[in-house]
């Protein structure tokens, strides 16, 4: 064509490329690809900054579409935006391809021709004409399209496509997030589709296709079809990735049932509406704050909610008190419904009772109601622990010191401040934080001890030291050692908070304890652990013969272990020991070797024995 042209006529890229677009438009197809394939080979692919490289591309997928590769026209297809730099009449003709393609029987699934067809003709028949195609079909009929005739012609185009589209949604399945037709109707209102990035499920992102629907009144289509996506309402956030492309959407959708549910008389409905609608960022303006305060008015304790479970009254309570957290009105509304709930079943379910109470004292912190509630559990709880013995049941210090402040006659709450501080007193002193045990008699004086009484040092010491041996008293377990040791603790404790001027019955109770926990560990433990008792130093030598005989016992069998195991100068050792024990020796002084000073008076010299 381009040599037998008119005489004289030179050959250029571009007289090469409208030759191809003239010969596609004209339906010359045969003529298309020889004249491209001459392109290339003569001047090369146009550049792609050039308006040559759109039509180039357009041609190239046209060609593709008539071949029945539809992804390789697809790939070869401008952008919506690049079309206006294209031959409309090449646009047509593959617009009308595209057509044909989805028209065949059995092609409902071809995304690749849907995504043309919608584009190209959403362009074609755009309000704005920017690709001239009123002129083309000027040019073509001789003649030009009067007005009226334009217009409906293009109704009447836009709804054929829309019908083709919707028809070929129903065979597929498609819902309206992802259907054709829908689609289509994005595309008209604005271009979207970018050819290489359509994906078979949804020729258009989700944004716009939500965004549509909620602008042209579809809200509820919107929420049907993307709640059969994803069923988990909870988990509709605009935080979340999933969900942020169409939270705007959403939200505007819900807010907008939600008002239609106010209107039916829907309460806790259109209160989860509302609530979902917030998470998704939506900022309730004045309308919808006054429909969640008429939904917290109906959905409690009033006439309207009266038929509702109780769960339900607070479930939609909290909706709106987290909706409006300055609202006084819903607050007390739901202040209210938790402590007639707590009461309601304070004997059945305890509890969630306690649950109700506390959370209608963090609704409202000063409501005495929700105070009193809870003040019965904790005195029922007292109760229970001092009458009953339930070890199960545990309570706080400052819940029960709360009660005695509320409540300064109850004595149960007395009782057991006293027994907690008499528990943390004997505790501490065994733990070596003698300190923290003065502290805590104090406080044990505080709730139970005499009044007018002065509370010095001293008097708080022997406080300690009674405590301590009214502890050494008891027994805690069935394992006599653990008991007999356990009371040689507290009553050494008790001496040495005496000290340095400790009571002749503290003194005595505790030589009896050791030599009771000596003899038994005599019997029923080892050698060493007789003579690790008598390092510790709780008795002196000579206080009690038959805790030396025990000592000296220990010493000499333990010998005998140790020439049997051939250690004898371990065994010679022990002899020694047990020989200076048996003589009743002072034991002030070294056994080995001479002393370097002159002891104390009262230094036991026991640690100088092993």
């Amino acid at each position: 064509m381009g040599d037998t042209g008119e005489p004289g006529r030179s050959v250029t890229a571009y007289s090469l490329l409208v030759d191809a677009e003239r010969a596609y438009s004209r339906a010359q197809f045969p003529l298309v690809r020889p004249l491209l394939q001459r392109l290339r080979n003569e001047f090369g692919e146009p550049d792609s900054d050039d308006d040559s490289a759109v039509r180039y591309a357009l041609l190239r997928g046209a060609l593709a579409a008539r071949a029945g590769n539809w992804p390789e026209a697809v790939r070869w297809c401008p952008h919506s935006d690049d079309l206006h730099r294209t031959e409309t009449g090449v646009v047509h003709a593959l617009g009308v391809s595209a057509l044909r393609r989805l028209s065949e029987e059995g092609r409902h699934t071809d995304a690749g021709a849907a995504t043309l067809a919608i584009m190209l003709w959403a362009y074609l028949l755009d309000e704005d004409d920017p690709g001239d195609f009123r002129l083309l079909l000027s040019e073509r009929r001789g003649t030009p399209v009067p007005d009226a005739d334009w217009e409906e012609a293009r109704r009447h185009l836009l709804k054929r496509i829309a019908d083709l589209l919707h028809a070929l949604d129903v065979r597929a399945g498609r819902d309206v997030l992802d259907a054709w037709e829908t689609a289509w109707a994005v595309e008209c209102e604005a271009p979207v589709i970018v050819p290489s990035d359509a994906d078979p499920d949804g020729l258009v992102p989700l944004g716009p296709v939500a965004g549509y629907l909620v602008r042209h009144g579809r809200g509820g289509d919107l929420l049907h079809a993307y709640a059969l996506r994803h069923p988990d309402l909870g988990g509709w956030s605009a935080d979340s990735s999933g969900h942020r492309a169409c939270a705007d959407a959403l939200a505007r959708a819900l807010a907008e049932r939600g008002r239609d549910r106010v209107r039916a008389g829907q309460w806790s409905e259109a209160l989860t509406d509302f609530s979902t609608a917030a998470r998704l960022g939506r900022t309730l303006g004045a309308e919808d704050e006054a429909a969640v305060l008429r939904c917290a008015r109906n959905v409690g304790r009033s006439r309207t909610g009266h038929g509702n479970s109780p769960v339900t009254r607070i479930h939609g309570l909290e909706l709106a008190h987290a909706l409006l957290p300055r609202d006084t009105s819903v607050a007390a509304e739901l202040t209210a419904e938790l402590v007639e709930q707590g009461r309601r079943v304070f004997q059945s379910d305890p509890p969630q009772s306690r649950k109700r109470f506390a959370r209608a004292l963090k609704v409202t912190p000063r409501d005495r109601d929700a105070r009193a509630g809870l003040d019965d559990h904790v005195k029922a709880d007292l109760r229970r622990v001092l009458d009953a013995g339930d070890r199960e049941t545990k309570l706080r210090v400052g819940e029960v010191q709360g009660i005695l402040r509320r409540d300064p006659e109850f004595a149960p709450a007395r009782r057991w401040l006293g027994d907690y501080y008499v528990e943390q007193a004997v505790t501490a002193a065994l733990r070596g934080r003698v300190p923290a045990a003065r502290a805590a008699v104090r406080k044990l004086l505080q709730y139970d001890g005499p009044a007018g009484l002065p509370h010095g040092d001293v008097y708080v010491d022997q406080v300690l030291v009674d405590l301590l041996v009214g502890a050494a008293r008891r027994t805690d377990t069935e394992d006599e050692r653990v008991n007999l040791e356990r009371r040689v603790k507290l009553l050494s404790t008790a001496e040495a908070v005496e000290s340095p001027a400790p009571s002749s019955h503290v003194r005595e109770q505790l030589d009896t304890a050791v030599l009771l926990l000596a003899e038994h560990l005599e019997t029923t433990a080892s050698p060493s652990d007789v003579i690790e008792l008598f390092l510790q130093d709780h008795m002196r030598i000579g206080v009690s013969a038959r805790f030396d005989h025990t000592v000296e016992a220990a010493y000499l069998n333990r010998a005998r272990e140790r020439e049997r195991a051939g250690d004898l100068g371990g065994a010679q050792r022990d002899r020694a020991c047990a020989g200076r024990i048996g003589a009743g020796l002072s034991p002030q002084g070294l056994l080995f070797g001479p002393g370097s000073h002159k002891p104390r008076h009262d230094d036991t010299g026991q640690e100088a024995l092993f």
